[in-house]
C-alpha cells in the first residue's frame, strides 16, 4: 500500500529499484503471515474416560447416632427398713445377682417368728379337728347301728303281740279266757306300734346324723370343720411366707452385669421412695442412628453395621440392626436405627457420638464412576461417541457404593467422561486417554 500511494504521489517521479525490491518483501511478508495464522488451530482437550460395563456393588448408608445403654436399671426398696450396709461405690462393675446393700430385719424376723408360731397352733386345731370329727361321725355311725337294732326289735315285739292278740280273741270267744285279758292285749299291741314309730323316727334321725357328718375326705359337717382348720392354717403360714419375701427383699442384688452409675444410699438411712442404685449394662450394647424416611427405606433386621467412634481414635466395632423404628414424635421426619453390638471391653460409653455404615443390599446393572456425574442429584453425565464428541446424557442413580454407581439410561459399553466437572461441553471434541 505505501508503494502504491507512493507511486500515486510523485507521478512521473523515476522508478527506484530498491524501494520496489522492498515493497515487494513486504506484501509477501504480510500475505505468509495471514496464511499461517489460518492453519493453526487449538489442540483437542484430553479427558480422562472409562467403559461403563454391567457388574455389582455393594452400596452402604452413611448415618451419625449416639451410644446408648443395653439397659438402664433404676433401683428402688418398698422396705421401711435402713441400711445396714452398702457394699458397692459408682463406677464399679458388678455381676448378676451381686450384693448391693442389706437393710436391717429385725422387726421383720420376729414378726416371722410370731406368724410361724400362729401357724404352729392353727395346725393343731387342725389335728384337735381331725380327731373330733373322726370321733362324731363313728358315734353318729353307732347311733344308726343303734337305731336299726331298736326299730327291729320293736317290729318283732309288734309282731309277736299281735300274733298273741289275735289268739286272745278267739279264746275269748270260746270262754277260755276273760275279756280283761284281752284288753290287755289290745293296750300291749298298741304300745308296741307307738314303739315302732319311735324306732322308726329314731333310726330316721340316725341317717340324718350320719349324713350330714359325712367323712374327712368327702363333703359333710365334720370335712367342712376341717377344711376351714386347715384354712386358718394356710393363711399364718402365708403371712409367714409373705414376711420371709420381705426378709429377702431386705437384701437387694444386681439383676444384670453392668456398671453402677449412681449410688444413692448409705449405712442407716432408710430408703423411702427414691432411687437407690441406677446401673447400666453395657455389654451388649445399643447405637441408636438418626435417619429420614429415605434412609431408613431400604434398611431391615439383621443387616451389618460397621459403627465408628472418633472419640476411639476412629476404631471400627461391628454390629447388626435389630430394629428400624418409627418417627420420634409425630409429625416429624426424625427415625431411628437400633443397632447391637458387643462391647466386651467396656470401650463404648453411652454418650459417645458415632458413625455407621449400613450394608446395603447389592445392586447389579450399568456402573458408572460416582464422578462422573455432573449435577448435585446424579441425573447427568457426559458421554463420548465414536468421534471423540461430548455428549449430555440423562440417567437415573439406582445406587452407589462412595465410588462406583449403578444407573439406568446408559447402555453397557458407552464410554463416559470420569469428571463431570470438566469444562467440556456438548458438540466439543475431545482427546481421551
Amino acid at each position: 500500500m505505501v508503494c502504491s500511494s507512493e507511486r500515486q504521489n510523485t507521478g512521473l517521479r523515476r522508478f527506484h529499484p530498491m524501494r520496489a525490491l522492498f515493497c515487494t518483501a513486504l506484501i509477501v511478508a504480510v500475505g505468509c503471515s495471514g496464511q499461517h495464522t489460518n492453519q493453526i488451530s487449538r489442540p483437542a482437550p484430553f479427558v480422562a474416560t472409562s467403559i461403563a460395563r454391567v457388574g455389582s456393588i455393594g452400596p452402604a448408608e452413611q448415618l451419625a447416632g449416639i451410644v446408648t445403654p443395653y439397659q438402664n436399671v433404676a433401683i428402688q426398696s418398698m422396705l421401711t427398713e435402713p441400711a445396714d450396709e452398702v457394699d458397692v461405690q459408682e463406677g464399679e462393675h458388678v455381676r448378676s445377682g451381686q450384693i448391693l446393700t442389706r437393710l436391717n430385719t429385725a422387726d421383720l424376723q420376729a414378726s416371722l417368728q410370731s406368724d410361724l408360731a400362729t401357724a404352729q397352733s392353727d395346725r393343731a386345731g387342725t389335728t384337735h379337728t381331725v380327731f373330733q370329727g373322726s370321733l362324731s361321725i363313728e358315734q353318729g355311725v353307732e347311733a344308726l347301728r343303734s337305731a336299726q337294732s331298736s326299730l327291729r326289735q320293736a317290729q318283732a315285739n309288734l309282731t309277736r303281740d299281735s300274733t298273741d292278740l289275735t289268739r286272745d280273741r278267739k279264746l275269748v270267744a270260746e270262754g277260755y279266757i276273760s275279756q280283761q285279758q284281752v284288753d290287755q292285749q289290745i293296750a300291749l299291741v298298741q304300745d308296741d306300734e307307738q314303739a315302732l314309730k319311735s324306732a322308726v323316727a329314731g333310726l330316721a334321725s340316725a341317717q340324718a346324723n350320719v349324713q350330714a357328718n359325712g367323712t374327712l375326705t368327702s363333703n359333710g359337717l365334720q370335712t367342712t370343720s376341717v377344711q376351714q382348720a386347715q384354712a386358718t392354717e394356710r393363711v399364718a403360714l402365708a403371712q409367714a411366707q409373705q414376711v420371709r419375701v420381705q426378709i429377702a427383699k431386705a437384701t437387694i442384688v444386681s439383676p444384670i452385669d453392668g456398671i453402677v452409675v449412681n449410688r444413692n444410699l448409705n449405712p442407716g438411712e432408710y430408703p423411702g421412695t427414691r432411687q437407690l442404685f441406677t446401673l447400666q449394662q453395657v455389654d451388649p450394647i445399643y447405637v441408636i442412628l438418626h435417619a429420614s424416611g429415605e434412609q431408613i427405606a431400604p434398611l431391615r433386621n439383621g443387616a451389618n453395621v460397621i459403627v465408628v467412634s472418633s472419640d476411639l481414635r476412629r476404631k471400627h466395632f461391628p454390629g447388626t440392626i435389630v430394629g428400624v423404628l418409627n418417627q420420634i414424635a409425630p409429625g416429624s421426619t426424625d427415625f431411628q436405627v437400633k443397632v447391637l453390638l458387643r462391647n466386651p471391653n467396656g470401650e463404648l460409653r453411652p454418650g459417645m457420638a458415632v458413625s455407621a455404615e449400613i450394608a446395603l443390599p447389592v445392586i447389579h446393572g450399568v456402573r458408572v464412576p460416582v464422578t462422573a456425574f455432573i449435577d448435585d442429584n446424579h441425573n447427568a453425565l457426559m458421554s463420548v461417541d465414536d468421534t471423540s464428541t461430548v455428549k449430555t446424557l440423562a440417567v437415573t442413580e439406582v445406587g452407589d457404593d462412595g465410588k462406583t454407581a449403578v444407573v439406568t439410561g446408559l447402555a453397557s459399553g458407552q464410554r463416559v467422561v470420569n469428571n463431570g466437572q470438566v469444562a467440556v461441553g456438548d458438540g466439543e471434541k475431545v482427546s481421551v486417554r
